[in-house]
């Protein structure tokens, strides 16, 4: 069994189709996929029908942007086989989805103002599956050079941080509204990559608010991260999971990556209904 429970497509701001990652998971021997697109469940049909033609098993998800307004940081929160028609989760990232949108087209005049050359309509022809412009849309209009590129890194990093002309963000979902609606929705509440966004603190009251998991194995992680891990997953009994954060040309160069746990029970029991 080798599994990828964390990767991007078109439907939010990876640059690859579902069929495209599908594929690559398919000649990388992975047997179960999930596509935890930002603040979208949009891509699970055509995931799972095109799984059944690939031969891989794709387990529902979803990555909420999330936040922690006690700590005032960013938290990502997974949500995993939910219910097909993710009522709660859909009413949720809604609204967030289009201030995104909003947000990242005042961000595109913003850059044009600067002088550089960002034409609105290319910027909409870049709406992809998901229909939600992304910085990542802007930044592949922008320049040609690959992502982990110092040239790359210095454009975004003078455009969208430390107070650059399209610097600033939208207002996040609160972190237990995010595992409230998982929950409602039949599925399995699991924190993303807690040692990227520095989320442990948060660990013992979300597992008190019903939080299933805790994902171990990510890019970003060190030894020390799986370790930290392991002692809150025993601590508060909840299981490990992991993936690449698959983003294709948009994010760090990865490989679909490996993670067995035959006591998963995301692998364990696949719902799609």
């Amino acid at each position: 069994m080798k599994a990828d429970l964390h990767v991007h497509s078109r439907y939010s701001d990876g640059a690859d189709s579902v069929r495209e990652v599908l594929q690559r998971a398919a000649e990388a021997g992975i047997t179960h996929l999930s596509f935890v697109d930002h603040d979208t469940t949009d891509a699970l049909e055509e995931a799972l029908a095109l799984g059944e033609e690939y031969g891989v098993t794709v387990i529902p998800g979803i990555e909420i942007s999330a936040y922690d307004f006690k700590r005032n940081r960013k938290v990502h929160m997974l949500g995993y086989n939910y219910g097909s028609d993710a009522r709660h989760l859909r009413a949720l990232c809604r609204p967030l989805l289009e201030r995104r949108h909003r947000h990242t087209l005042e961000q595109a005049e913003k850059i044009r103002e600067t002088g550089l050359r960002l034409d609105e309509e290319q910027v909409l022809a870049m709406v992809p599956e998901g229909g939600i412009v992304y910085k990542q849309h802007l930044m592949d209009l922008l320049t040609a050079q690959p992502f982990e590129s110092a040239d790359y890194q210095q454009l975004y990093r003078a455009l969208f941080k430390d107070g650059g002309p399209a610097s600033g963000d939208i207002r996040y979902i609160d972190v237990f509204d995010a595992v409230r609606a998982i929950k409602a929705d039949g599925g399995f509440a699991v924190i993303a990559h807690p040692g990227q966004l520095d989320s442990y603190g948060l660990i013992p009251e979300l597992a008190a608010a019903g939080l299933d998991g805790i994902e171990r194995h990510h890019p970003d992680h060190t030894s020390e991260d799986h370790e930290r891990v392991d002692r809150l997953a025993a601590e508060f009994s909840l299981f490990t999971t992991g993936g690449s954060d698959f983003h294709g040309r948009y994010g760090t160069p990865v490989e679909l990556g490996e993670f067995t746990s035959p006591d998963n029970p995301l692998l364990m029991s696949c719902k799609h209904s």
